[in-house]
């Protein structure tokens, strides 16, 4: 049983789709190389409500501490109860209740670094409501980091053997090139390397790099970034005998040619990477943050209110994110 591992599932936006997907992901058994106890982090009557609705039949088992973990059974979860501010419906936003999608996140966290949790997997929040209730929220990313004290999280989604990390994340397109200094854009490559080799196992990644302007600058006359930020990064790092392939135009880097030896692309900003990984992937792609001392992933959607209490949210993601969490904990702990 110690090889069970106890994941901390977030059912995120109360009012979206991340409580009905957790009950849809319970309904199959997990073969026994997934083996694991799903503990949702949530109102436990919510849970119910939407089993009901989608017609399906759901066991919560209460999770207390210091009992060991065991894998639950098809139709079965481990609950770590959280009550509701206030009776949510499907599909509409309460400000009443940001407080306890963040108790949720903040018990997932805590959890983690003492080791209840072997890894933690989050539904979508929705940050507008968040913020709209007076609590400054920038994303899961950057809460995370926060709560385990990590100097700088990395962003990386995955959809099959296309992995894409972000040297900046979630920042109006204006503020980029500011914010790609040297000193970020080095530690966020060290942070990706190590964790491909630490986390993924894999002893020697390749990691392509984007340019950050057209065509990679176009030698100065498109952009000076490649030249004086870019290029010098990798020129260390290769020199310590990392594999950085770059700066490359964006445009041409996503071809298979390209991407055929590569581990990993690392993209300068959200939407130069995103795009490509979730036209190859949506509905089963998988964000990982990196440079954490927990293991954490997630969809790669959003709250989709318009679906909420339907039935056609679709769960391949969340157990994407799911299984690539209890693969990373398994390793970890080999």
């Amino acid at each position: 049983m110690s090889r069970i591992p106890r994941i901390a599932l977030t059912a995120g936006e109360p009012a979206g789709v991340g409580p009905e997907l957790c009950v849809q992901i319970a309904q199959q058994a997990r073969g026994a190389e997934l083996a694991a106890e799903l503990a949702v982090i949530a109102d436990p009557q919510l849970l119910r409500q939407r089993a009901a609705a989608l017609g399906l039949n759901i066991r919560l088992r209460e999770i207390r501490p210091g009992e060991p973990p065991r894998p639950c059974e098809a139709g079965e979860l481990g609950v770590i109860p959280v009550p509701l501010a206030r009776p949510c419906k499907a599909g509409t936003l309460d400000t009443a209740n940001a407080p306890y999608v963040l108790e949720s996140l903040r018990l997932a966290a805590d959890g983690a670094l003492r080791g209840m949790f072997q890894a933690i997997v989050t539904a979508p929040v929705h940050k507008g409501v968040i913020n709209d209730a007076g609590i400054p929220f920038t994303g899961h990313t950057e809460y995370f980091a926060e709560q385990t004290g990590a100097p700088l999280p990395v962003m990386m989604l995955a959809a099959g053997s296309l992995r894409v990390a972000l040297a900046t994340t979630h920042l109006p397109l204006k503020d980029v090139s500011a914010a790609l200094t040297p000193t970020r854009l080095e530690q966020v490559a060290r942070i990706l390397y190590r964790d491909l080799r630490e986390k993924f196992a894999l002893d020697a990644p390749r990691i392509l790099v984007c340019g950050l302007n057209p065509h990679a600058g176009e030698g100065g006359h498109l952009g000076s970034e490649e030249i004086t930020v870019i290029e010098p990064v990798l020129t260390r790092l290769r020199a310590e005998g990392m594999d950085f392939l770059g700066p490359l135009p964006a445009d041409t880097l996503f071809t298979p040619r390209h991407l055929r030896d590569a581990d990993a692309v690392l993209a300068m900003y959200h939407d130069q990477g995103l795009p490509v990984l979730k036209h190859v992937g949506f509905g089963e792609a998988v964000n990982i943050t990196l440079g954490l001392p927990i293991i954490r992933t997630s969809v790669d959607h959003g709250t989709a209110l318009d679906l909420a209490g339907s039935g056609r949210a679709e769960p391949g993601s969340l157990r994407a994110a799911l299984d690539l969490a209890i693969e990373l904990s398994l390793a970890r702990h080999d």
